[in-house]
């Protein structure tokens, strides 16, 4: 009833506002995730190991700081919106080559340009959303707004189980273009965001504002990275390989994995509306550990469940932390951000977690290798001590970090 009362509260440009952004993170992701879902078949049709496939999930994430600096850069100095359009065909335009890709290296190459415009996305979107909510509504929208990560997820999920059967990987791809349409809602009713209009006086000494900001908050930006660089260890450990997981060592089919995402794909909006929403009253940094603590008890039932209804519960629970967790992050960056670069800011140093956490994919397939062997690698394993390690490191830099929750925009 809070949250629909919240909701309600919202003017017009508000909801428009909040609506497009939630979508483009959400299409943002539905391209990305995408290839999680077909990593053995890429690994077939290229003649490659899945590791070696994994290797344009590290690419992707590597690019990503490249797009948030550009992007956000741009969104500084010229608004959020005109560079959020921009962003979203190009991510799109690169899904589609991604369907034409000759040969891995042309793979390798059209993933990493797609990684830029995933970069690009995040720190626009979550800027002019948060710019334009009222304070008291910012914890529920943030964890709604992130949720479009999940809500991408469940998207792929359903794509993957209606499409590859009859198209394959190919035809997976070229409908990951469609969010290019976003374009046409955003230029329609999406206006820029009010805190840019009221900061654009002082457009004519932007760079001179932006070495002063780096200067005095440089302590500030490597925090953030650090937590940031944890909280996408995370996430992608929880996810990127999973469904590699179920298919390669549980032996479920494809009808069986997208059911199991989708289930675990509304655990994660579920999470992230939530304890978005805790965080409001409770505060970010207890919300990001409490998360923390409780996936790190989920890991058994999570990878190691002998039967499938609690393997689906882990994976529903796993996911509700996780995200839950993740559900606070728009609203705590943003509200840490200095003034003047609310778009760079909290999209470079996201991106540049995903820098320093782009190899989760690729460890975890060496840890599966190593608990296993090269013909039957052990995933559960070598996701588990990862995750493991991962929730009390984030725990650990949650609790030593800062915290402005409710901080005027």
């Amino acid at each position: 009833m809070e949250a629909w009362r919240l909701f309600r509260s919202l003017n017009r440009d508000q909801r428009n506002t909040f609506i497009a952004c939630f979508l483009g993170w959400s299409l943002d992701a539905f391209d990305y995730f995408l290839l999680t879902f077909v990593i053995p078949p890429l690994a077939h049709d290229f003649q490659r190991s899945i590791a070696e496939i994994t290797y344009a999930i590290t690419l992707t994430l590597a690019m990503r700081p490249v797009g948030a600096f550009l992007f956000g850069l741009f969104g500084d100095r010229f608004g959020r919106r005109i560079p959020l359009m921009i962003d979203v065909i190009f991510y799109s335009a690169m899904e589609l080559l991604t369907a034409f890709s000759a040969s891995y290296t042309w793979l390798l190459i059209f993933r990493a340009l797609y990684g830029i415009g995933l970069g690009g996305e995040w720190g626009l979107g979550a800027s002019l959303a948060m710019e334009a909510l009222p304070v008291n509504a910012r914890g529920l929208f943030s964890g709604i707004l992130q949720q479009g990560y999940a809500f991408g997820y469940l998207l792929a999920a359903i794509v993957y189980w209606i499409v590859f059967p009859f198209l394959g990987w190919r035809g997976l791809f070229i409908v990951g273009a469609l969010p290019a349409v976003l374009v046409l809602y955003i230029r329609a009713k999406v206006p820029e965001s009010p805190s840019w209009r009221r900061e654009k006086k002082n457009a004519p000494a932007f760079w001179r504002n932006l070495g002063t900001i780096g200067r005095e908050h440089w302590l500030l930006f490597l925090y953030v990275i650090v937590l940031m660089t944890a909280f996408n260890a995370m996430s992608h450990g929880t996810q990127d390989l999973y469904q590699t997981f179920l298919g390669q060592q549980r032996r479920f089919g494809v009808s069986a994995k997208a059911a199991i995402g989708i289930i675990y794909s509304f655990g994660a909006i579920c999470g992230g509306t939530v304890i978005g929403h805790f965080s409001q009253k409770y505060g970010r940094r207890r919300a990001i550990v409490g998360c923390a603590l409780v996936g790190l008890l989920l890991i058994p039932l999570w990878v190691f469940s002998p039967g499938v209804l609690l393997l689906v519960l882990g994976g529903f629970l796993m996911q509700f932390m996780v995200q839950g967790a993740w559900g606070v992050v728009p609203v705590h960056l943003n509200e840490l951000s200095p003034v003047g670069v609310r778009g760079t800011f909290p999209g470079f140093a996201y991106q540049l977690g995903n820098l320093l956490a782009a190899n989760t994919a690729l460890i975890e397939a060496r840890l599966a290798m190593h608990f296993g062997s090269a013909a039957h690698p052990n995933y559960a394993m070598g996701m588990a001590l990862f995750a493991a390690a991962v929730f009390v490191a984030l725990a650990v830099i949650a609790v030593l970090g800062p915290e402005k929750r409710g901080r005027s925009f």
